[in-house]
């Protein structure tokens, strides 16, 4: 290589521009570097978020649905006591002769005839005491169930506990039931029925037998 040739190519070299290029040569290569790794570092970072976001919306979608029975909760116990008061109203019977006068109307509308009837008292609830009733109906088979259906669809709240067919003759049936109802417990306690004892039907009402509509001795008004 001759001598101007040499001198050429290192002036070259050593002129300005050739550096300017080689530096920008190497920022475009570190700013083409920093790009990518920002365009995959971005990439990545909303992929994450997005798989964030999901997993907090499935988050919320599972409190939307748990908390779903709890929406109008205290309008439904407003509701719901309201219906309680229309039942004890309507359903429960304030005093003894309300349901003893009631089971002898049931009596002569079906057509039957009890020869003996009892009524006990179990122990206070928090509002209400449970009335038990144990009786010996007689009657043909349809008059029976006849008073059994009435019975249970009466306005005052009855609830049949158990029925146990005695005997048969020339028709007429005899029907041991014991039935159940509720009174408030201080018409309850003044009411002066017996407690109830397991294994033992109740006495009948006014110690005699087929007096469904009377009173036991001491009952106020």
């Amino acid at each position: 290589m001759s001598e101007t040739s040499k001198i050429t190519l290192r002036d070259r070299l050593a002129a300005p521009l050739t550096w300017h290029l080689a530096g920008a040569t190497v920022l475009l290569i570190v700013m083409v570097v920093l790009g990518t790794r920002f365009a995959l570092d971005w990439s990545a970072i909303r992929a994450g978020t997005a798989d964030a976001l999901a997993g907090k919306q499935l988050e919320l979608k599972a409190m939307e649905m748990q908390t779903a029975p709890l929406r109008g909760l205290d309008q439904r116990v407003v509701h719901s006591r309201e219906l309680v008061k229309l039942f004890y109203e309507n359903r429960i019977p304030g005093n003894y002769s309300s349901f003893a006068t009631r089971i002898g109307e049931l009596e002569v509308k079906s057509g039957v005839r009890s020869t003996r009837i009892g009524y006990s008292q179990g122990k206070p609830g928090p509002e209400l005491t449970e009335i038990f009733l144990d009786a010996n109906i007689v009657g043909d088979y349809p008059q029976i169930m006849h008073f059994i259906n009435e019975l249970e669809r009466d306005k005052i709240f009855f609830v049949v506990r158990q029925m146990n067919l005695t005997g048969q003759q020339g028709g007429v049936v005899n029907l041991r039931l014991q039935v159940s109802t509720w009174m408030r417990n201080a018409a309850a306690a003044a009411s002066g029925l017996p407690q109830a004892q397991p294994g033992k039907a109740p006495t009948p009402a006014g110690g005699q037998s087929g007096t469904a509509g009377s009173r036991p001795a001491g009952e106020g008004e």
